[in-house]
């Protein structure tokens, strides 16, 4: 039972800092640290990252009129026929471009990736750099009109440059992808909104990915009270997902983004003075 609690915990930990650009996997590593799962060191790693799909399912659910590109259209006759929804294709191909370059470096150094940087003082560092760059980039942008207001207006070089600032995140516990990325569309003239909107479409297939690759190195050899954590986890994640987003969405349409800068700067420096005292 007091796995399962832990389970609950770490849902909502996930369900909140995944949409908050405030880092999900630093917070999970940082959980860590006061809150043990009785599991294995091999299913922890596997754990922290498929949990993710509870979220995932969350994004897919509340942007499915966006996300499916096919719709019935009515024909002459009265009968009805199905048809690609030419806008969705094509900002599936723009989500596709800006994965690509985190897929690569994730597929292969993700053990190195996981044994050299899954470390307090990174994710301590990156949490306040981050923090820093959200203050930076809101205080250029102030008084300035957005060039882009409607997702699809997100150019291809655009989805080049937002995949660059999501593989730093790739690359550095403690970044943020949706702090990254959202950063990176600011700085291209992306207004808010559909920043916050591009970036939660691209956490699809980042983090299907990262999950499925997850699970194939783990490998399908779930005991019962493993596969129970990983669906509690996964449940409460998506449940609290679905609010969050909903709730971030309101709040970006009128606020930008520097609380969540503070925030950084501050939970980043009391990570290094907890874990500096401990050594």
């Amino acid at each position: 039972m007091a796995e399962i609690l832990k389970a609950i915990l770490f849902g909502i930990v996930e369900g909140i800092t995944e949409w908050l650009p405030v880092s999900s996997t630093g917070h999970m590593i940082l959980l860590d640290e006061f809150v043990k799962l009785n599991v294995t060191p091999e299913f922890w790693e596997m754990f922290k990252v498929v949990i993710q799909l509870g979220a995932i399912l969350a994004v897919i659910q509340l942007y499915w009129n966006t996300i499916w590109p096919l719709k019935r259209m009515k024909v002459r006759g009265g009968g009805t026929k199905i048809v690609w929804k030419k806008q969705t294709l094509l900002l599936w191909v723009k989500v596709i471009i800006a994965c690509i370059p985190a897929a690569i470096v994730g597929i292969a150094f993700d053990d190195w990736l996981e044994a050299h940087l899954q470390n307090f003082i990174v994710v301590a560092v990156m949490l306040i750099l981050v923090g820093i760059a959200f203050i930076v980039v809101e205080n250029m942008q102030a008084g300035k009109t957005p060039t882009v207001t409607r997702l699809k207006d997100i150019s291809y070089k655009d989805a080049i440059i937002i995949g660059v600032f999501q593989l730093i995140a790739a690359i550095l516990p403690g970044t943020s992808r949706s702090g990254a990325t959202i950063i990176g569309s600011l700085l291209l003239g992306i207004s808010r909104p559909v920043a916050t909107k591009f970036t939660f479409i691209l956490a699809i297939p980042v983090m299907a990915g990262a999950s499925l690759l997850k699970i194939l190195k783990h490998g399908l050899a779930f005991s019962g009270q493993e596969l129970g954590i990983l669906a509690v986890g996964m449940i409460v994640a998506f449940v609290v997902s679905m609010v969050v987003i909903r709730m971030m969405v309101n709040y970006i349409r009128t606020h930008d983004f520097k609380v969540f800068g503070w925030y950084r700067i501050i939970l980043g420096l009391l990570v290094l003075l907890y874990f500096g005292l401990l050594k």
